[in-house]
């Protein structure tokens, strides 16, 4: 028997500090334990011949023989490989220095600070070529995410997001639809359930070659999230912040005073309705996580908890959210089992603003237009104190919010269960069952107390329930060869994901009752003894399938020549048995210069030339469009009786067997340098995309045995672009530091080869039935404006079109821009932190269809507000609201998006390993001539379902927030 003995000791990294959470092991045994907060440790039962080895995460594992000694003492430095950063590729990850593609990944120390409620938000303006436009600022409102440039009509042109290894369908999981009186309203973000503190990294793939293993889905680029995992001893970390909103910019209305000396009737009040609605919303967050890990394996719950209110009043969102993340290693460390889930309850308080109500306005519109001198409040015949309702074409702001309700709760888990084994050295198979499941219902009613359109003396709601359950099974060998010089990286795999989605609505009329809940949760109380009280019952049930084959080769020579070849094999429900299967492949080279004797090695650190070339699909579009399907829709459920009556039959889908895929070929040519000993870096991107096969839904003039149907557009939608990112560390001394990082993307977007046009940009007031501002046509960007150019007023105040008095294209001005741009500066002296992140925006137009419904002397005639210039114009109160060049303003803008200033306490305690105070500004300035709210807008305008881009009207506004919060861990 080996004589065993007691060890103790301390472990320090290379700064001399204790280390927390090392292994210390016994070798060959199972004996075992972990340093504590000071970095010692004590080991008994230990032979005396035996070897001690100490591992931790990021740090190289060091082995000691144990001799005569008792105590041990040992310094672990940085493992420089496993520190050299990685980028998630799909199915893998490579050396950042070895990818091929055009990737570019950012990590928590680069994500947006704040008040964040998505993961989109993380990395607006940090990233060349990705364009992130808020729809709208409402809390959890949608999101435009653009990938070098814009690609698609229908298809949807969001990139594939993929969580913990996940792909997302891409669907709205919670309800929107029209509202009596109100309006078209979107659904919300569907990324609204992921909390942004338990995000680890985001990766962004870019061009054909990185995202063609994702076939079918990588047209618009792939986000590849990765959430946060356990790491070292066990600690608990908690981070509380609250957070202050108020709107950027109000109109510039006329006061009552103000209207009444324009010649506006007085309606013996004062108010600003502005100030009615809008208030400062406050947000809190808690964040609790408990988490550790070795090389054995891993482990992180976490907990957390969004409450924001809106700076409209009643607006808001909630969110309860629960994440996990484990992994183990078994069998000698060639079984890895792992598992993530995410699970979240996200309650949405939303108002009654949408997007294409008629010249009453929703509630933004009745903000902006209703007479400053109308009183708030009246009083009725017994002498209460009610609402001033002057009729249904004015309705009253304050009680179209007040006599309404909209709430959304959406329950969503998302996750996964993996298992990874190596079956020999270098060759290992995994396989993953993923995960994607949400039950939403949209609960909205307005009281029939609400003077509105088709609301008033009836009393409207609406339930719209979605249930999506979306499976994932994948399995995937991997093999990793070296053979002298050269190594070798192959992937082979097969994926299988179903995506199911049912959606009910029921809506009811004529209520017995003005309570909102109760008209909600109780739709019989609809009066049965009224025309109209039927309740009108909508479902559907939908299935797709997508079943894929893919493959990669990773091939380095002698570290100087690497490349990379990618095919996916797509097989879609959504298409017919023509063209249901779509094959994507991809190539790229890589060749590092910087290994080559003539690059002088005196100016570079680094030089590297890429070529990439592939080919993606887009099938992002309606359910089972391969052959026809029928449902049951518009049945009424005659109260009080046994019959049920009307309805119908109704074709939602139509016979193609021809349609295929929609897919975009695209040629990247970048080159990744640094100089200056590594403290100037950066690279240079040269990318065009080229879409054809566009999926396309035409409507059926009619008379026609079917309304719609869907084809493929011989056309091609081009993308070219040039983007440089830039990392320039100024200044690196131990107390202080200064690192600029900068980027900026050109991109011209052009639809060539297109057969007849197509029309979108619906705009929408008085007078302007049937009107739109944007046209899809050869020769154009994707939604280019077609006006009629303004050219100022005739004597009597009418408005003058030079070039005559049709509508046409104004030399290629697009909602789209030209030029995107971010700079952020990071500061660092002692234990301060400061960073300043400004983005910028260039070359778009933006059409105000806000002023253009409201803001007119026709308005003013009409007994309505407008802002001041209305007054002082040459406008005649006759004069048509034509949809001209007089509402289309260019949308450059520079921001100061983000501003975060932090102090890290210094630790001497035991108790607390870290403990941080901050405050953070978002959206405190921008720089703009455009006159409306803000110029990062954009309200969905569609008709016949093209979609539209750039238009603003009746949005909900922006917020600058400031927050304060701390971080600590124990």
């Amino acid at each position: 028997m080996a004589q065993e003995v007691t060890v103790s000791g301390t472990v320090k990294g290379a700064d001399g500090s204790g280390l927390p959470g090392v292994t210390v092991q016994a070798k060959g045994t199972t004996k075992g334990t972990q340093t504590g907060l000071d970095g010692t440790y004590k080991l008994a039962g230990v032979a005396k011949n035996g070897t001690l080895v100490f591992s931790f995460v990021g740090m190289e594992t060091k082995e000691v023989a144990i001799g005569n000694k008792t105590v041990v003492d040992v310094t672990l430095v940085d493992d420089t490989k496993a520190l050299e950063e990685v980028v998630v590729v799909g199915y893998g990850t490579v050396k950042k220095k070895d990818a091929t593609g055009a990737v570019n990944a950012i990590g928590a120390k680069d994500f947006q600070k704040g008040i964040v409620t998505s993961p989109e938000q993380l990395m607006q303006g940090r990233v060349a070529g990705v364009q992130i436009t808020q729809s709208s600022g409402e809390p959890g409102g949608g999101i435009n995410v653009r990938i070098r440039g814009t690609s698609s009509v229908f298809g949807g042109n969001n990139p594939l997001f993929v969580i913990d290894g996940v792909p997302l369908s891409g669907d709205n999981v919670s309800g929107g639809g029209d509202a009596s009186g109100v309006g078209r309203q979107p659904a919300k973000n569907p990324l609204n359930f992921m909390n942004p503190d338990d995000i680890a990294s985001i990766d962004i793939l870019k061009d054909a070659s990185a995202t063609a293993i994702y076939g079918s889905r990588g047209a618009n680029g792939v986000v590849l999230i990765t959430t946060k995992k356990g790491k070292g001893k066990g600690s608990l970390e908690y981070g509380y912040s609250h957070g202050f909103s108020s709107i950027t910019k109000k109109y510039d209305l006329l006061s009552a005073a103000e209207y009444v000396a324009a010649g506006g009737q007085n309606k013996g009040g004062s108010t600003d309705w502005q100030d009615e609605l809008f208030r400062t919303g406050q947000t809190s967050q808690h964040n609790l996580a408990f988490g550790g890990g070795d090389a054995s394996g891993s482990y992180r719950f976490s907990l957390g908890y969004l409450n924001q209110q809106g700076i409209v009043l009643k607006s808001g969102i909630k969110r309860y959210s629960v994440g996990f993340s484990g992994t183990k290693k078994f069998i000698n460390d060639k079984l890895t089992l792992g598992s993530s889930l995410n699970f979240a309850n996200t309650q949405d308080t939303g108002v009654p603003i949408s997007e294409n109500s008629g010249f009453e306005g929703d509630l933004l519109g009745g903000i902006l237009k209703s007479n400053p001198t109308q009183p708030v409040y009246t009083t009725d015949a017994k002498g209460n104190k009610v609402f001033n309702q002057p009729g249904n074409t004015e309705p009253n702001p304050l009680a179209f919010a007040m006599l309404s309700q909209d709430n959304t709760n959406t329950l969503r888990a998302l996750g996964n269960i993996n298992a990874e084994l190596q079956i020999i050295e270098g060759l290992k198979f995994k396989t993953v069952l993923g995960f994607d499941k949400s039950l939403s219902s949209r609960k909205s009613a307005y009281s029939s107390d609400l003077v509105a359109t088709g609301i008033g003396g009836i009393g409207r709601a609406y339930v719209n329930d979605i249930e999506v359950n979306n499976q994932l099974w994948e399995n995937y060998f991997t093999y990793d060869k070296e053979i002298g010089k050269t190594s070798f990286n192959a992937l082979l795999g097969y994926s299988y994901q179903s995506f199911d989605r049912y959606t009910k609505s029921i809506a009811a009329a004529n209520f017995r009752t003005t309570d909102l809940n109760l008209m909600i949760n109780n739709l019989a109380s609809a009066n049965a003894g009224k025309f109209g009280s039927n309740v009108v019952n909508n479902s559907s049930s939908e299935k797709d399938e997508l079943q894929s084959y893919f493959g990669r080769v990773n091939v380095n020579l002698s570290s100087k020549y690497l490349v990379t070849g990618t095919l996916r094999i797509d097989g879609s429900s959504k298409f017919g048995g023509n063209n249901k299967y779509g094959v994507f492949p991809s190539g790229a080279f890589k060749w590092k210069l910087m290994e080559e004797s003539f690059v002088p090695k005196n100016i570079f650190s680094d030089l590297a030339l890429r070529l990439g070339y592939g080919v993606t699909g887009n099938q992002s579009i309606p359910h089972n469009l391969y052959d026809r399907r029928d449902r049951y829709s518009g049945w009424g459920i005659n109260q009080g009786a046994d019959n049920i009556e009307g309805g119908g039959l109704n074709a939602v889908a139509f016979n193609n067997p021809n349609l295929k895929w929609e897919t975009t070929a695209a040629l990247n040519v970048g080159l990744d340098f640094a100089v200056l000993n590594n403290r100037l870096s950066g690279n240079i991107e040269f990318y065009q995309k080229n879409t054809k096969d566009l999926l396309f839904l035409v409507v059926s003039a009619q008379p026609a045995p079917t309304p719609f149907s869907w084809k493929n557009l011989d056309t091609d939608i081009q993308n070219r672009g040039v983007e440089l990112g830039l990392n320039f560390s100024a200044i690196d001394s131990k107390s202080f530091g200064w690192e600029i990082l900068a980027n900026t993307a050109f991109n011209k977007n052009l639809v060539k080869n297109l057969s007849g046009v197509y029309d979108t940009g619906e705009i929408n007031g008085q007078g302007l039935t049937g009107a739109f501002a944007q046209r899809i046509a050869q020769g154009q960007p994707l939604f280019a404006y077609f006006l009629r150019e303004f050219g100022g007023y005739d004597e009597a105040g009418n408005s003058i079109y030079p070039a005559g008095d049709f509508q046409q294209f104004l030399n290629g001005k697009s909602p789209l821009p030209t030029v995107t741009a971010g700079l952020t500066n990071n500061f660092r002296y002692k234990n301060f932190d400061l960073s300043l992140f400004f983005n910028g925006v260039f070359g778009n137009y933006i059409y105000s269809n806000t002023a253009n419904a409201f803001f007119t002397k026709g308005s003013f005639a009409n007994g309505r507000n407008v802002t001041k210039d209305v007054v002082g114009s040459k406008e005649g109160p006759l004069n048509a609201p034509d949809v001209s060049t007089r509402f289309l303003q260019k949308g450059d803008f520079v921001r100061l998006q983000n501003l975060n200033l932090g102090y890290r306490v210094p630790m001497k305690s035991k108790v607390f390993s870290n403990l941080k105070f901050y405050v953070t500004g978002q959206n405190l300035l921008t720089f703009t001539k455009y006159t409306g709210q803000d110029p990062e807008v954009s309200t969905n305008k569609s008709i016949n379902g093209i979609p539209s881009f750039g238009i603003d009207y009746t949005a909900y506004p922006r917020a600058k927030t400031w927050t304060i919060g701390a971080n600590i861990s124990f």
